[in-house]
């Protein structure tokens, strides 16, 4: 079957249309799925290291912090941030915050999107990293909020709990992954390049994306 008859028998498909036999069967036979999942074998101090090769070469800032540390850390970044304010999901962990850092703003059904954008930065986790693509993916869950607290402002910190929330490839993030959640993945900050080829940032998203790689072990 050439790729003609591919999409004619998905338009007829879609239009509830009986295929010709060929196509039925052709259609019958599972694609075979034997690519690699994962790119070479690595350590879990390995995977972390790729990540945030990965992260800085999209031109995302990497920090690496425990437990103790986040909190100064975080106030430290917002610091040079000069942000007054920090967007927060509704289930941050309270102790990565300090209380005499920036004034926390929730996410409320009544703010507009103008409202948020006068917000100095925004704080979430995440689902999982991929160290392969240095891809962060968010998914919604309380400590990351809805989609729009991670786009409309233009600093955004991430903080990705490591080893357990990093994988290698993207195979492995997908069968992690709730596929009915609401998705975001990113990898570094929003940026496109018009006809020219000269890059612009912070279009579609955050002008800059801060990584925190916060060990849990």
């Amino acid at each position: 079957m050439d790729s003609r008859e591919r999409i004619l028998a998905r338009i007829r498909r879609a239009r509830g249309e009986s295929a010709p036999p060929a196509t039925a069967a052709a259609y019958a036979t599972d694609v075979p799925r034997d690519y690699l999942t994962v790119h070479g074998t690595r350590t879990p101090a390995e995977r972390v290291d790729l990540l945030a090769e990965n992260l800085a070469d999209y031109r995302a800032v990497v920090h690496r912090t425990d437990e103790d540390g986040i909190a100064p850390l975080l106030m430290r970044l917002l610091a040079a941030r000069g942000s007054g304010e920090v967007l927060v999901p509704p289930a941050l962990p309270p102790h990565w915050l300090s209380a005499a850092g920036p004034t926390r703003i929730h996410d409320l059904p009544r703010w507009t999107t103008h409202r948020l954008d006068r917000v100095g930065s925004v704080v979430t986790g995440c689902a999982l990293a991929v160290a392969e693509t240095g891809t962060l993916v968010l998914d919604g869950s309380p400590d990351q909020g809805r989609r729009r607290i991670s786009l409309i402002p233009d600093h955004h910190i991430c903080v990705v709990r490591v080893p357990d929330q990093v994988v290698d490839s993207v195979p492995q993030a997908l069968a992690r992954l709730d596929p009915a959640r609401p998705l975001t993945w990113i990898s570094g900050p929003s940026a496109t390049s018009d006809i020219e080829l000269d890059r612009v940032e912070g279009v579609h998203g955050p002008r800059t994306l801060e990584v925190v790689l916060l060990a849990t072990d």
